[in-house]
């Protein structure tokens, strides 16, 4: 899994020119899974991203996590972040997982970020056509995957 981790004020999904989520203050995910992902990379990543310790504290440090900072999050699907971009200019997919790998991988994740945070995760829809709007705050963004976590 890929995970495009980014501080936000706030952040939306537009579909169909109608707004599906908002957030505040926290963080915006962009998430792509992969053909070898498995519950493991859920676990791992779920629980790195929950307790990334990405926002300030008093002393104006990055000390803090999302629990932390009871910050909230917006979880978005994106393929693309497995874009293989070797060969050609066209880029290919073929690691992204297919959707009936994907999903049920992006709704666990999804639930056990939840479960963590104790609080409700926000979301955008699985392969839809969406328009993501967000204000990132720092900025600060992070890129983390899976198969590099050792």
């Amino acid at each position: 899994m890929i995970a495009v981790i980014q501080r936000v004020l706030e952040a939306s999904v537009t579909i169909e020119g109608k707004q599906y989520s908002k957030i505040g203050k926290g963080l915006l995910v962009l998430l792509g899974v992969g053909q070898s992902d498995t519950s493991e990379d859920v676990d791992w990543l779920a629980k790195k991203l929950v307790n990334m310790r990405i926002f300030e504290d008093e002393e104006g440090k990055m000390n803090r996590s999302l629990i932390d900072a009871q910050g909230e999050l917006l979880v978005v699907s994106q393929f693309t972040l497995h874009a293989s971009t070797k060969k050609g200019n066209r880029p290919s997919f073929i690691e992204a997982a297919p959707p009936d790998l994907a999903i049920p991988l992006y709704e666990s994740f999804v639930a056990q970020c939840a479960a963590l945070m104790a609080k409700e995760v926000k979301t955008g829809v699985f392969g839809a056509d969406m328009k993501v709007a967000l204000v990132n705050d720092g900025p600060v963004t992070i890129i983390v995957d899976t198969k590099n976590k050792r």
